[in-house]
């Protein structure tokens, strides 16, 4: 056990408080904190630090140790299979896009198609999104051709066929290059 003085400095062995004793009563030390505020400890809560003297117990080592705040933990990686799924997807069935086709003919279908590719392809842009899925289906192809000609039209922009095991034929995968 440490023989403690008035004038030693002192931790708390379970608490991030340090201070120099101003008071010892048997067992009950007096320390004096840098706010200038005292309180009291057992003896056997306190170590002695600092100054010329050195703390050579390797018991209180120890437990000067648990006092330190504990660092952190990081996040794991992404795993490649998570890392590379698309961000976003985009289904262009026009069963999805409005509510009912009745009066619609294939060119006003084709358009509103189109517009919501566009948009959702410059909202991708916008919001730093780098993978875009659109989910057109296989058919006789001719969205899926009118796609390309649009996605030709942004510099930023790679695309190719989507994951065949999940899409099929009839999903394109959007790479958007960020600046």
């Amino acid at each position: 056990m440490d023989n403690f003085q008035i004038g030693d400095a002192v931790e708390v062995l379970d608490d991030q408080i340090s201070g120099k004793v101003t008071k010892i009563e048997g067992n009950i030390i007096t320390v004096a904190l840098e706010d200038g505020f005292s309180l009291d400890y057992l003896s056997s809560e306190l170590i002695k630090t600092g100054g010329a003297i050195e703390v050579s117990n390797i018991a209180a080592a120890r437990a000067k140790g648990h006092k330190e705040v504990p660092k952190k933990k990081l996040k794991a990686a992404p795993k490649p299979k998570e890392r590379n799924a698309p961000k976003m997807e985009v289904d262009l069935h026009i069963e999805k896009l409005v509510k009912q086709t009745k009066g619609l003919g294939h060119y006003d279908m084709l358009n509103i198609q189109l517009e919501t590719a566009k948009r959702q392809l410059e909202f991708a842009m916008h919001k730093g999104i780098q993978k875009v899925v659109f989910i057109h289906g296989v058919g006789e192809g001719v969205l899926k051709e009118e796609l390309l000609f649009l996605f030709k039209k942004y510099e930023r922009v790679q695309f190719y066929e989507a994951e065949y095991r999940k899409y099929g034929l009839g999903a394109t995968e959007v790479y958007i290059t960020q600046s």
